[in-house]
């Protein structure tokens, strides 16, 4: 007996030796730092949008047919009853949720990159504006960050203005993720939707508009700066019917978030590229940026990079109901003068070199 209460005392004894050894090296390890944290918050920020823009709107989809084999039916029955009735609603305005634009996470999505809005001039609250965002790169994250979400503090710059941005039409056909995109303030990138805005919601709107669209992101890699420009003159054509002021701005950074491999003009790819464009509105590109777990991997999200958008001096516009082609293209060649001046004066300030030029096509 003596030798086993003997034996029981060594091994708890060991025991608790472990434990202890344990318990040292346990509180040896460094623990996570505050910047480890923020660091993991912004990551986690980002993903949960770039899964929501490529992922949301397909699996939402998929989800729904499924539910429709199941006891739940009635669920998906019902919520396509409501998209029925709720049809129109991006063309009419959407219905924008302020919470969701003033969502803290989108404070960790700017801190990521970082991503800042420097404003130049005033935007009166008592005109409409349609403002020109270059360029549009991967997923237009400054566009995104500065005219969707409050992070950036755009109303706090332009007070009385209510900032929205335009998409794929295309996209407010999915469900779920419709009702993502109108929470935001975004609406379809069409004359009915723009021209609603502009004419049915007062004053203090301004539309931003990714002018160079599918056919830029093309185009889109660190060191390039090439715009899709020169034969897209619908913007200015509604901006004369309603008399909205022209406003250009441009993301400085925004083509160095992602390596894309670039098939040269003439090349099968970019002829597929164009093909797949036209059919669908949008252009499938050859893309990567970080790994989810380490920045030195491959993966597909932004690097970080920083992004300034910088907005520029607006360009009076007056109301014609049925401009003429050669009134169209003077405020054109105006907006572009507006453009360039905005680049060149800012390039040096942002992470480009004097001799950088911008390249309209």
């Amino acid at each position: 007996m003596k030798t086993i209460i003997a034996a029981c005392s060594q091994n708890l004894s060991g025991s608790r030796a472990s434990i202890q050894t344990a318990l040292r090296t346990l509180l040896a390890v460094p623990w996570p730092s505050q910047r480890d944290f923020r660091s993991a918050l912004q990551l986690l920020a980002v993903l949960q949008w770039v899964l929501s823009f490529l992922l949301l709107g397909t699996v939402s989809l998929l989800f729904l047919i499924y539910l429709l084999f199941t006891s739940l039916w009635l669920v998906p029955v019902l919520y396509l009853v409501w998209i029925v009735f709720d049809w129109d609603t991006p063309e009419k305005g959407g219905r924008r949720l302020p919470c969701l634009r003033r969502w803290t996470v989108w404070k960790h999505f700017r801190d990521y990159f970082p991503v800042k809005l420097v404003k130049t001039h005033d935007l009166s609250a008592s005109h409409n504006y349609i403002i020109g965002s270059h360029p549009h790169g991967i997923l237009c994250v400054g566009a995104f960050c500065n005219f969707i979400t409050g992070s950036t503090g755009f109303e706090d710059l332009f007070p009385g203005i209510r900032s929205f941005l335009t998409t794929l039409a295309g996209n407010f056909r999915l469900p779920v993720f419709r009702e993502y995109l109108m929470s935001g303030g975004l609406l379809p990138v069409t004359r009915r939707a723009i021209g609603y805005l502009l004419s049915q919601k007062g004053t203090g709107n301004a539309v931003a508009i990714v002018i160079g669209g599918a056919a830029e992101s093309l185009s889109c890699r660190p060191g390039v700066t090439t715009l899709i420009l020169k034969n897209r003159k619908g913007f200015v054509r509604m901006a004369l019917r309603h008399g909205a002021f022209l406003v250009p701005s441009f993301s400085f950074g925004e083509n160095d978030l992602f390596r894309q491999v670039v098939f040269e003009e003439g090349s099968w790819m970019r002829s597929i590229q164009r093909r797949f464009q036209k059919m669908i509105g949008f252009a499938p590109c050859l893309f990567y940026g970080r790994g989810l777990t380490s920045s030195q991997s491959r993966g597909f999200l932004p690097y970080a990079r920083p992004i300034t958008t910088v907005v520029g001096e607006p360009v009076a516009v007056p109301k014609v109901e049925n401009p003429s082609r050669e009134l169209v293209d003077r405020y054109h060649k105006l907006y572009i003068h507006a453009l360039l001046k905005l680049f060149n004066e800012n390039k040096t300030k942002y992470g480009l070199s004097e001799s950088d030029e911008l390249h309209i096509l």
